[in-house]
């Protein structure tokens, strides 16, 4: 069904510049979608990841257990960019002190 060029719901892409990814996320990251993020930051090698945020929508709970399971995969080596509304969601769950949160 053509959407008249209304933005996606969800989308996630990823480049490799040498050994770094930057995922890219905007949308809605839910049960649904949180999965596809998270394979996404996996499914290049990389010593780095950047997972970019600002332009994420809604984001639960299955969305920070894709963080937190980032995390673990790349310690001291991920930086997330959230937007407002995740910077929201990630202070109220206690995550907000964390290294790889970089405040909007």
């Amino acid at each position: 069904m053509d959407q008249g060029g209304a933005p996606p719901v969800f989308s996630a892409s990823a480049e490799l510049d040498g050994d770094h990814l930057h995922v890219v996320v905007t949308g809605e990251v839910d049960m649904a979608t949180a999965d596809t993020m998270l394979q996404t930051a996996l499914r290049e090698p990389a010593r780095r990841v950047t997972l970019d945020l600002r332009a994420v929508t809604f984001f639960d709970s299955a969305a920070i257990h894709a963080v937190v399971r980032l995390a673990q995969k790349f310690p001291e080596a991920l930086t997330v960019l959230p937007s407002r509304q995740v910077a929201r969601v990630l202070e109220i769950s206690g995550l907000g002190g964390q290294a790889w949160y970089r405040s909007p």
